[in-house]
């Protein structure tokens, strides 16, 4: 995509191209270097805030929120920081929640060459211990990264809760901001769980926000359970490599409450700004998720029959409650994950619109995307148009331009970040079978995952999944499509999703990740 100052915003329209980008390899080469004139617009941005910019901004209008207790709740290895939040008391008893999120569009102008390609990337991507930034570092780590004790320009949104987690009134401004202090997911964790003691004397000046905000939290997800929002429970596959990019750990991750904590603070900021921006009719981009075909949910409920589960359904059509029901139902039990995922598996994939059609998993009827403007394009996009609403300057001229381009915008975002999705989860199985293949001829037990015509997957304790093949197996394997399950000929054994199975790892084929079996 060239950049040249004629038809700068014109290249938003252009309908995006069919790109294969979903292998790894092809799209590490793709992002390996920023272009000439995005590197040269990254040198040129300013390391820190000066007060001299604050005064003005201030004067314009935005609000000094500095006095705050803002912290940041991210991973341990996170570096490009974009969401911190606070927490208070009203004299009326109801909380003020205050989610805060870095004013990236401050600095990549609409137009700019660094804009397009943020455009033509769409989202960063992220391999084990490798990422391919959608943003020059100068940026998604410097000036736009929320780091403690440096003043940042942000977009917050301030949402005062009722006792029962109701959000009853809502601001959103532009800001100063700077984060008071940092807390990862385990420390978090740790802090609350087993009261660790050195945790309890750092983090002492700000206990009290903390479990504030676990509080708030809690009932914000009670609040959406309640309306029939889905938890899919079953762990990531975490790839451990060291400085040459070798895999040295594979394990199932776990997320907990400290990483739900903050996911209920940003999807409540980005309910509040889809429905906020939604009854303005202005030119935005939703986040849309739409219910699961009837064939889907015809497959999954086959599926967990035979594990013994029942999920209810009318005429072809579901609610987020059974399938939320069925979910708590396996709660704790071997199948769990397995449950999780292929119930995750028959969801429709969530895609950008300029329309609002509501959000299925998430129950919710208005959704965006408002608090990754660092990683995510569509962010950075509704980030331009909430600060042209706030300062007056969406005119009809603006308005038609923007209407013009925020479909081809959805696409192109929706199209990226599948192309990302696929490539992370292809490389996690590359380097998965990397690791596995130091365990050639090693016996393990574990679950199965999926039964289809030509073999059995079978999930290991560390995560790893990998193929039986019936042609491998002693016995000729029948398989029962309707009820997923497969039968051997002679030995009459059945096999069905959630058993227990052991195997042996009989080979690994690095270059395509895959992981063959044979019975152990």
């Amino acid at each position: 995509m060239s950049y040249n100052k004629r038809n700068k915003r014109e290249q938003h329209k252009e309908k995006p191209k069919k790109r294969e980008m979903t292998d790894p390899g092809a799209l590490i080469k793709d992002r390996a270097n920023f272009p000439e004139d995005v590197r040269k617009s990254a040198i040129r941005m300013p390391k820190e805030v000066k007060e001299s910019v604050i005064a003005r901004e201030l004067r314009k209008g935005r609000h000094d929120l500095r006095h705050l207790n803002l912290v940041t709740i991210d991973g341990e290895d996170t570096k490009d920081v974009d969401d911190a939040v606070s927490i208070a008391r009203k004299e009326n008893g109801n909380w003020l929640l205050g989610v805060h999120i870095a004013d990236v569009s401050h600095y990549v102008k609409y137009g700019s060459p660094l804009d397009l390609e943020a455009f033509r990337r769409g989202t960063s991507v992220y391999f084990p211990g490798m990422v391919l930034p959608m943003l020059p570092k100068a940026l998604s780590n410097g000036i736009c990264s929320l780091n403690v004790g440096v003043p940042r320009l942000a977009l917050s949104v301030e949402m005062e809760m009722d006792a029962q987690g109701n959000i009853v009134n809502h601001e959103i401004f532009e800001s100063v901001i700077q984060v008071k202090y940092k807390i990862t997911y385990n420390q978090l964790y740790q802090l609350f769980t087993v009261g660790e003691p050195k945790l309890k004397k750092e983090f002492a000046p700000y206990y009290a926000d903390l479990e504030a905000m676990k509080e708030l939290a809690e009932i914000r997800h009670a609040l959406r359970r309640t309306r029939g929002a889905l938890d899919f429970d079953f762990p990531e596959t975490k790839v451990v490599v060291d400085a040459g990019g070798k895999p040295v750990d594979v394990y199932p991750y776990h997320t907990t409450f400290a990483n739900n904590m903050i996911e209920e603070f940003m999807l409540a900021a980005n309910e509040t700004v889809a429905a906020h921006f939604y009854w303005l009719d202005v030119p935005f981009l939703y986040r849309n998720h739409g219910a699961p075909e009837a064939e889907k949910i015809d497959s999954l409920a086959q599926a967990v029959r035979t594990m013994g589960f029942t999920l209810k359904g009318r005429g072809g059509e579901i609610h987020s409650h059974a399938i939320q029901s069925m979910l708590e139902k396996c709660k704790g039990m071997r199948t769990e994950s397995v449950i999780s995922m292929l119930a995750l598996r028959a969801m429709e994939k969530a895609e950008y619109s300029g329309e609002n059609n509501g959000h299925f998993g998430l129950a919710a009827e208005y959704y965006t995307h408002f608090t990754s403007p660092i990683r995510r394009y569509p962010d950075l996009f509704i980030h331009r148009v909430i600060k042209w609403v706030l300062h007056g300057e969406l005119g009809p001229v603006l308005e038609e331009e923007l209407r013009g381009i925020v479909f081809n915008v959805a696409e192109h975002s929706s199209e990226t970040e599948r192309e990302a999705e696929s490539a992370e989860r292809q490389y996690t199985d590359i380097k998965v079978a990397e690791y596995m293949a130091d365990y050639v001829g090693e016996k393990f037990t574990g679950i199965i995952s999926g039964i289809t015509s030509f073999g059995i997957f079978v999930r290991l304790p560390n995560s790893a999944e990998g193929l039986l093949f019936y042609n491998n197996m002693p016995d000729y394997m029948i398989y029962d499509e309707k009820r997923m399950l497969a039968r051997g000929e002679a030995t009459k054994r059945t096999f069905a999703i959630g058993d227990s199975l052991k195997v042996l790892v009989a080979d690994v084929k690095i270059r395509t990740g895959q992981i063959e079996f044979l019975l152990g």
